[in-house]
C-alpha cells in the first residue's frame, strides 16, 4: 500500500515501545484518530463545496495541518482521519497526499454526513484495534503534547481521560456568530466540570445548552460527595484516550449516542462507580439514567473522597463498605489531564473563532505557525510586491504572489497567495483567502473574504463574511452581513 492512501483495509494500530513526547516518555501502542468534520454548517459561508472545514486556512495552512504536524513533531505519524462525506473526504485526502508523502502513514475514512463524533467512531469501529485510542478533533489548534494525556490515560489505567484547557476570554465558541464584535459583551456558554480533590478524576460534566438542566441533578450529587470542586473556567478540548473495549461497548449499546461529549464522555463519568467492568473490560448496563446513589453508597463515595489523598477513590470504592473485598467491585476510571494556563488550545468550531484563531497564530501564539517573522513582526511572503508607502503592520501576513497597489494600510490581518488589491485600500483586522481582488478604495474591517472573491472599487465591509466567488459591487456598503452565491440545486 502506499502512503497517505484512501484505502482502510490495512490500517494498523501506531506501535512503539517507548516514545519520548516532549517530556512525556511513556509506554504506549495507541491509535490516533482524527475527526475531520466535513462541510460544517456553522461554518458558512467560509466553507464550500470545495473548502471543507478541514481546509480552512489558518494563517494560509490549512487547520487539519496544525494537528498533523503538533502530533508529527510528538513523534506520533500513523493516524486514522475521518471525513464526513465523500467528496470532503476526497478533497482532504488529496491534500493530505500532495503535503505529507513519505512523512506521515495517514488514513483517510469516509463516513456519512451529520453523524456526530459518537456516530463517526461507531462507523469505522471495525478498524481500532490497539488496546487504546486516542482521539481529536481536527479543528484544535494547540501547543499542549498529547503525551502528556497519553500518559495520565495510562498512569491511571483509565477508561477515559479528557484534556481540559482554560476557557477562552469570550467562551467556548457554541454558535457561528461573527468576527469583529466585542467578545466581552457576549454571553458565553460554560461547561460546568466536578473534579475531585486531586484533580486528576472527572466526576461530572455538562456543557453548552444542558449546563442549566444538569446543574439541578448537580446538587444532589454535590450533597452526596461532600468534597467536589465545580469549576467553570474550563473547557473540554475534543481530545481523549479511551479505553479501546471500554469505548466499543459503549458505541455499540448506546446506538443513539451521537455525541463523544454530550453523550459518550457524561455516561461514563455519571456510571464510574456504578456500573462494572468485566475482566475484558466490557461496560456492564447502567441501572437507571440519572438515579441517585443508595444511602449506603452515598455514604461511601463521601469517605472515599475524604481520603482520595492516598488511593483513588476507585479503588477504595472496589474493596467495599467496610474495607474487606469478599468480591470486589470493578469501577472504571475517568480522569483528566488539565493543561496549563500558558497553554494555547483553541478549536476553529465558528466563526469568529475562525478570526481569532488567524489573529492569535501571527500574534500572540506565532510559535505555533512555525513561520519565520521579520524585524517588524510581520511574514510577507518574498515574492509579494508592495506599492509605495503601503504599509503592512506588526502581526501581519502576506502570502505568495499578492500584489498591494501604493499607499495601503494593512493591519492585524492575513492576506492569502495571488490576491491583487488596488491602491489606497485598508485592511484591519480581517483575513483574506487566495486568488481575492480588491478594487482601488476599499475599506475592510473585521471580515473574513473567501477566495476568488472580487470587491469592486469603493467597497465597505466591517464584520462581515463573503463566500467564495461573490462579487461586491462598487461603493456598496455592508455591516455585519454573510455574503455568499446561491448554492444551485
Amino acid at each position: 500500500m502506499t502512503k497517505n492512501s484512501l484505502n482502510l483495509n490495512a490500517i494498523a494500530p501506531l506501535k512503539c515501545e517507548k516514545a519520548l513526547l516532549r517530556g512525556y516518555f511513556i509506554p504506549m501502542d495507541f491509535q490516533v484518530v482524527v475527526l475531520a468534520g466535513g462541510f460544517s454548517k456553522s461554518l458558512v459561508p467560509l466553507v464550500s463545496k470545495e473548502v471543507p472545514k478541514a481546509l480552512l486556512p489558518v494563517a494560509n495552512r490549512p487547520v487539519l495541518s496544525y494537528v498533523l504536524e503538533h502530533f508529527e513533531q510528538n513523534n506520533l505519524k500513523d493516524f486514522i482521519v475521518v471525513v464526513e462525506g465523500e467528496s470532503a473526504a476526497l478533497l482532504v485526502g488529496g491534500w493530505i497526499s500532495n503535503a505529507y508523502v513519505d512523512r506521515l502513514h495517514v488514513e483517510v475514512a469516509a463516513v456519512p454526513e451529520d453523524i456526530g463524533t459518537a456516530g463517526a467512531l461507531r462507523a469505522i469501529d471495525h478498524h481500532l484495534t490497539a488496546k487504546d485510542i486516542l482521539v481529536v478533533s481536527g479543528d484544535l489548534v494547540s501547543d499542549i503534547p498529547p503525551g502528556a494525556v497519553a500518559a495520565a490515560h495510562r498512569r491511571h489505567d483509565a477508561a477515559v481521560t479528557a484534556m481540559l484547557c482554560s476557557t477562552p476570554v469570550s467562551g467556548p465558541s457554541e454558535s457561528g456568530s461573527s468576527g469583529g464584535k466585542d467578545k466581552a459583551k457576549k454571553p458565553a456558554r460554560h461547561n460546568i466540570i466536578g473534579l475531585d480533590p486531586t484533580k486528576q478524576f472527572l466526576l461530572h460534566i455538562a456543557a453548552g445548552a444542558e449546563v442549566e438542566k444538569d446543574i439541578r441533578v448537580q446538587k444532589s450529587i454535590l450533597r452526596a460527595v461532600g468534597q467536589m470542586e465545580i469549576r467553570a473556567d474550563l473547557m473540554d478540548a475534543h481530545m481523549y484516550a479511551f479505553k479501546r473495549a471500554v469505548l466499543q461497548e459503549v458505541l455499540n449499546k448506546k446506538e443513539t449516542f451521537l455525541s463523544l461529549r454530550r453523550d459518550v464522555l457524561p455516561y461514563l463519568v455519571r456510571n464510574q462507580l456504578r456500573s462494572e467492568l468485566s475482566q475484558n473490560g466490557v461496560l456492564a448496563e447502567e441501572n437507571g439514567h440519572h438515579k441517585d446513589f443508595s444511602e449506603s453508597s452515598t455514604v461511601m463515595l463521601s469517605q472515599l473522597l475524604t481520603n482520595a489523598s492516598t488511593q483513588s477513590f476507585h479503588e477504595l470504592y472496589a474493596l467495599g463498605p467496610d474495607g474487606s473485598a469478599p468480591s470486589p467491585r470493578k469501577t472504571h476510571k475517568c480522569c483528566v489531564y488539565i493543561a496549563s494556563k500558558s497553554n494555547y488550545c483553541v478549536r476553529l468550531n465558528s466563526i469568529q473563532a475562525f478570526s481569532d484563531i488567524n489573529r492569535d497564530v501571527i500574534g500572540d501564539a506565532s510559535h505555533l505557525s512555525d513561520y519565520s517573522f521579520s524585524p517588524q513582526n510581520n511574514i510577507i511572503h518574498p515574492t509579494a510586491v508592495l506599492g509605495s508607502k503601503t504599509t503592512v503592520g506588526p502581526h501581519c501576513m502576506l502570502g505568495e504572489g499578492s500584489q498591494m497597489g501604493d499607499k495601503c494600510s494593512v493591519k492585524k490581518s492575513v492576506i492569502g497567495r495571488h490576491c491583487r488589491i488596488g491602491s489606497n485600500v485598508k485592511v484591519v483586522n480581517s483575513v483574506i483567502m487566495d486568488h481575492v481582488t480588491i478594487g482601488d478604495g476599499c475599506s475592510i474591517q473585521g471580515s473574513v473574504i473567501c477566495s476568488n472573491v472580487q470587491l469592486q472599487e469603493r467597497a465597505v465591509l466591517k464584520d462581515c463574511q463573503v463566500g467564495a466567488g461573490y462579487v461586491v459591487s462598487a461603493g456598496s456598503e455592508h455591516k455585519g452581513e454573510s455574503l455568499a452565491k446561491k448554492e444551485k440545486q
